[in-house]
């Protein structure tokens, strides 16, 4: 956790690359990790992505902190922009969290399966994992170095009303993009979504979780967050 102290990125590099030259800021934001709970979540000040969008630019405030949260034998990872996932994966494959080589389930609006410009890390070093999904990988590019790596054998993405249906069975990591509750997918009902979300949440002993502030407004996502997993603790005392 002591990579993440929270830094800017002010060179063409990672998520600062989109239209750098065009916009008027420069620099995006990096925040820190913290452990704590689903209350830690929350929006802070700093630009974490910028892009210019039909010749508007557009500045989205992400999460204050990232949050590394621990619930029961879960290990729930909490950020703002979606590649940060690759390190948490590496970092919790190192902790024997997982096993090499079991399934990616990968819930998101958009399946994030570009290619990187290259796959050079060192996945004995953190501290070069640290640097490559800094620097190398941006939103729309992580899942591939973690299938070109064998971190996972193979990605099931979740982004239709066809994934909504599909069991999943064997050993998985859950990887969550809240922007599965954008406007652009209220055409699977929302409690579709939340139901099938939270039984894969229970199948999961890691599970990456990304808020998106460019694809979602973060308030309501961090208020879908709470939902997914207090919605479990009701349950429970029924």
């Amino acid at each position: 956790m002591d990579r993440y102290k929270g830094f800017y990125i002010d060179r063409p590099k990672g998520n600062n690359i989109f239209s750098y030259e065009e916009r008027s800021n420069k620099s995006i934001f990096v925040p820190s990790l913290i452990e704590g709970t689903l209350e830690d979540v929350a929006v802070g000040e700093e630009i974490v992505f910028n892009e210019i969008d039909e010749d508007k630019e557009i500045k989205a405030k992400g999460l204050k902190n990232m949050v590394f949260y621990k619930k029961e034998d879960k290990d729930i990872y909490i950020f703002d922009n979606h590649n940060h996932a690759f390190y948490f994966w590496i970092n919790s494959l190192k902790s024997n969290k997982f096993k090499k080589g079991c399934k990616l389930v990968h819930v998101d609006q958009h399946k994030d399966m570009r290619e990187p410009e290259n796959y050079n890390v060192d996945m004995n070093s953190l501290d070069d994992v640290f640097r490559y999904t800094n620097e190398v990988l941006n939103v729309g590019n992580f899942i591939q170095p973690a299938l070109k790596h064998n971190i996972f054998s193979e990605v099931i993405i979740i982004d239709s009303s066809y994934g909504f249906e599909m069991d999943i069975e064997g050993e998985y990591v859950l990887d969550i993009d809240l922007d599965i509750f954008s406007k652009d997918m209220e055409y699977i009902s929302y409690d579709k979504r939340v139901s099938k979300i939270k039984e894969l949440i229970k199948g999961a002993k890691v599970i990456t979780i990304a808020s998106s502030p460019f694809f979602i407004d973060q308030e309501y996502a961090i208020k879908v967050l709470k939902e997914l997993f207090n919605c479990d603790i009701i349950e429970e005392l029924i």
